[in-house]
């Protein structure tokens, strides 16, 4: 994996904040077992601006186009973490919530580029449209009375939801010309065995 250097041009004091990964968020990063991953990448709101973090190992450039910038690719440039975690980071002082951006990554090979949407944002456009959304996660939830009395209501003597499944829509058996489904015994299950057949 070829990972660049960081730019050598002039940085803007927003992107030598402190990073959104710490050395131990990128050791479980590349472990595979990170958990709460979205809480370091992506789009996180700040005080002032937006902080962005995306995985592209394979990228010789990374920038934030949105509505803020222009879409202009030059504006608000990520920085290569130089841990090799192919993690680029960065911060864009105008991009509030609300506002749409994508990543426009330029290729290591042949100069390939694209506008990307956040694999881990918060919000996106409504299909056809592909721009993701910054998004806070400032709301003011109003639900104190569910919270004081949902323990009562997964008490066990509490009314409950059943689901039904329908077994002859379930792996269907295409040798019978009936709607019968097969059970892991690939044995035929009829409405008429019910509650009757074991595996064999």
């Amino acid at each position: 994996m070829r990972v660049p250097k960081t730019p050598t041009r002039s940085e803007p004091a927003s992107a030598r904040l402190a990073p959104a990964l710490s050395d131990f968020d990128t050791y479980l990063f590349r472990q595979g077992t990170h958990q709460r991953l979205y809480e370091r990448l992506g789009a996180h709101v700040d005080a002032t601006g937006t902080r962005f973090s995306v995985w592209a190992p394979n990228a010789q450039r990374v920038s934030v186009v949105g509505d803020w910038n222009g879409w202009n690719g030059d504006a608000d440039l990520l920085h290569p973490r130089g841990d090799e975690s192919g993690i680029w980071e960065g911060h864009a002082d105008g991009a509030r919530a609300g506002h749409r951006y994508k990543y426009r990554v330029v290729s290591s090979r042949d100069d390939y580029q694209a506008d990307k949407a956040d694999p881990y944002a918060f919000a996106s456009e409504r299909p056809p449209l592909t721009a993701s959304v910054i998004a806070s996660f400032d709301y003011q939830w109003h639900d104190e009375a569910w919270m004081q009395r949902r323990g009562d209501v997964n008490a066990l003597s509490a009314p409950m939801s059943i689901y039904e499944v329908h077994l002859g829509s379930w792996r269907r058996d295409p040798a019978s010309c009936c709607r019968a489904a097969r059970s892991p015994s690939r044995s035929p299950i009829t409405p008429s065995t019910w509650g009757s057949r074991t595996s064999s």
